[in-house]
């Protein structure tokens, strides 16, 4: 009886190590795939290839202050393996990386504001995707092509 107990303690808390393991790789991607999806609608609307819709800029920037502000914290050591294209250099150079975050969020901050019109999102949208970018192209592997 000692034994099962033991035994079922044991798996429970292997099991409980897996799944928390699992839940910053997964929010991290759910937060990423928020912030396409809001990027893409929103460098359309740059482009006039959708017409300006101000909730969806809105939407957009809250989500992505939100994103700012959680984002660090979902890279503990125990989520380096998996399905993810994070690399290695997020773990390394932490603060830098860190650093980046920040200047992500400073931006979405400092331009939600200006994007409540078409010309403002225009001269908002630059600041945000450089931040973005300059985060994605040092600790960010890139796509498999399918």
């Amino acid at each position: 009886m000692i034994r099962t107990i033991v035994a079922m303690v044991a798996v429970a808390v292997g099991v409980t190590a897996v799944l928390a393991q699992g839940e910053p790789l997964s929010e991290r991607k759910a937060l990423m795939k928020k912030n396409n999806q809001h990027a893409k609608g929103l460098n359309s609307m740059v482009k006039g290839e959708t017409p300006f819709n101000a909730a969806e800029a809105d939407a957009a920037f809250t989500q992505w202050g939100a994103t700012a502000a959680k984002f660090p914290d979902l890279f503990p050591e125990n989520s380096k393996t998996g399905e993810t294209r994070a690399l290695p250099k997020i773990w390394e150079s932490n603060a830098d990386f860190r650093a980046k975050n920040a200047a992500f969020g400073k931006a979405v901050a400092d331009h939600k504001g200006k994007a409540k019109s078409l010309d403002g999102l225009k001269a908002a949208m630059p600041a945000v995707n450089k931040t973005c970018n300059d985060c994605h192209e040092l600790y960010r592997a890139a796509a498999k092509k399918k």
